[in-house]
């Protein structure tokens, strides 16, 4: 039988890597030029993570992360499905409309973190227009 308390530590555990990893790709981000416009924005249709500006486009950034322990799941980069492709797609729709900025150029970028066993960030891979 689940126990909760495991579980709601492990979900916890889980989020706090997901900030901690998501803190580095925006420091990263940061470090590259990229003017942080908003974290973690939400709307009807979903989140996006990282919307960011440079050189007058405006791009959105979904960081993905993975700790070498489930590395059975594959790696960060390969945890962009089809289906968070599309809603990340719709929800960026969302906001350029509701920003009055349908005409500006926009860009996909991806963040992928490889955690370490000791959570420290191994690796960082960014992929410009991603999809």
């Amino acid at each position: 039988m689940n126990n909760p308390k495991i579980k709601g530590k492990y979900k916890d555990l889980r989020k706090e890597r997901g900030s901690y990893a998501e803190n580095k790709a925006v420091s990263y981000l940061t470090d590259k030029g990229y003017r942080i416009l908003h974290r973690n924005w939400r709307c009807r249709t979903g989140e996006i993570d990282v919307i960011a500006e440079q050189n007058h486009v405006i791009i959105f950034v979904e960081v993905r992360s993975r700790s070498s322990r489930s590395s059975a799941y594959g790696t960060a980069m390969e945890s962009v499905t089809p289906r968070k492709v599309n809603q990340v797609r719709s929800t960026a729709a969302v906001y350029l409309h509701s920003r009055h900025c349908s005409d500006s150029p926009v860009r996909f970028d991806v963040v992928a973190v490889q955690l370490g066993p000791d959570g420290q960030v191994e690796s960082l891979e960014h992929v410009e227009n991603a999809f």
